[in-house]
């Protein structure tokens, strides 16, 4: 075994990875202790005008995306290491990331209708000013969404931690950290006047006792799946987080469009195939990841012998 093999496994090395991995758990607590301190004096001032779990929730993802900048100076790191490209080629990856997003997921919504899981909401307009007006809107809301998670978490997140540990340790990791991201959360309303310093920090604790929750296990595991995917996405070819957000924001489009253009059938038989998370991502997304993700490597592995 060389002298660098044997530094990659030793025990030191070992307790290394696991410190890295642990950081972006403090960085997410240093973020929610911010923001629960936040919320509390705007809430203050505005009062009923703003809600208390709200900006909780919002300011938490604003000093996440804050975070991005001292982690990028002390890692030594730039835009391009981020995964940015330059702007041409950055909305040339961001279409072809949203015609990725198409296809990988269209045909879960496809195998819901016809199962009868998602059963056609006939009490909507269905006006073709109706349908532009909730293409575009949710197109944009989908757009935020993922300029905000994918600079986080296949951007800073997962090159951080690529320098430190292996990339499928780092893809892994991230991929944990997103999913688990999506269930922080406290459903207990607090009254403005019964509002004091401590209010957030007690939703706080509520939200991590939920990461608790069996019942979010289903939603977890294809959330997980999700951010596998696109950190193999993202990590299989240089510069490349415009296709990361153009797959994540096609994927949310789909989803917001879905909830709004269908119904959950509960006496489906085939209920079991998504989560009560929001209507779609569970086993069936899980399952059809990881054979997208199976089915890449067999290829990769299948074109390097023919090479």
């Amino acid at each position: 075994m060389t002298e660098k093999s044997a530094t990659a496994f030793s025990p030191q090395s070992s307790e290394l990875s696991l410190l890295y991995a642990i950081v972006p758990l403090l960085v997410l607590l240093a973020a929610t202790f911010l923001a629960c301190i936040l919320a509390y004096f705007l809430v203050s001032v505005w009062g009923d005008d703003l809600s208390f779990r709200t900006i909780i929730r919002k300011a938490t993802q604003f000093f996440l995306v804050l975070s991005i900048f001292p982690a990028m100076h002390y890692l030594k790191l730039n835009k391009f290491d981020l995964g940015f490209s330059v702007r041409h080629v950055f909305v040339k990856q961001l279409w072809q990331g949203v015609g990725l997003g198409f296809i990988t997921l269209m045909p879960v919504f496809i195998v819901f209708y016809i199962l009868g899981v998602n059963i056609i909401d006939e009490s909507k307009p269905w006006t073709l000013f109706w349908i532009s007006k909730k293409l575009a809107v949710e197109l944009s809301l989908a757009l935020l969404i993922s300029l905000f998670e994918e600079p986080v978490f296949r951007g800073i997140l997962l090159t951080g931690l690529n320098k430190k540990m292996s990339v499928k340790a780092a893809i892994f990791i991230s991929a944990f950290y997103y999913a688990i991201l999506h269930f922080l959360d406290s459903k207990t309303q607090i009254p403005v006047q019964e509002l004091n310093l401590f209010s957030g920090f007690r939703l706080l604790e509520e939200a991590f006792a939920h990461l608790l929750n069996p019942e979010i296990l289903s939603a977890f595991f294809a959330l997980f799946a999700v951010g596998v995917f696109l950190g193999l996405l993202r990590t299989q070819m240089n510069a490349s987080l415009g296709l990361c957000i153009g797959c994540h924001a096609c994927w949310v489009w789909q989803i917001k469009l879905s909830k709004d253009l269908f119904n959950i059938n509960p006496s489906s038989d085939y209920l079991y195939l998504v989560s009560s998370y929001d209507g779609v991502v569970g086993p069936l997304v899980t399952t059809w990841l990881a054979l997208a993700i199976a089915g890449y490597f067999l290829y990769k592995r299948l074109n390097d012998r023919k090479i």
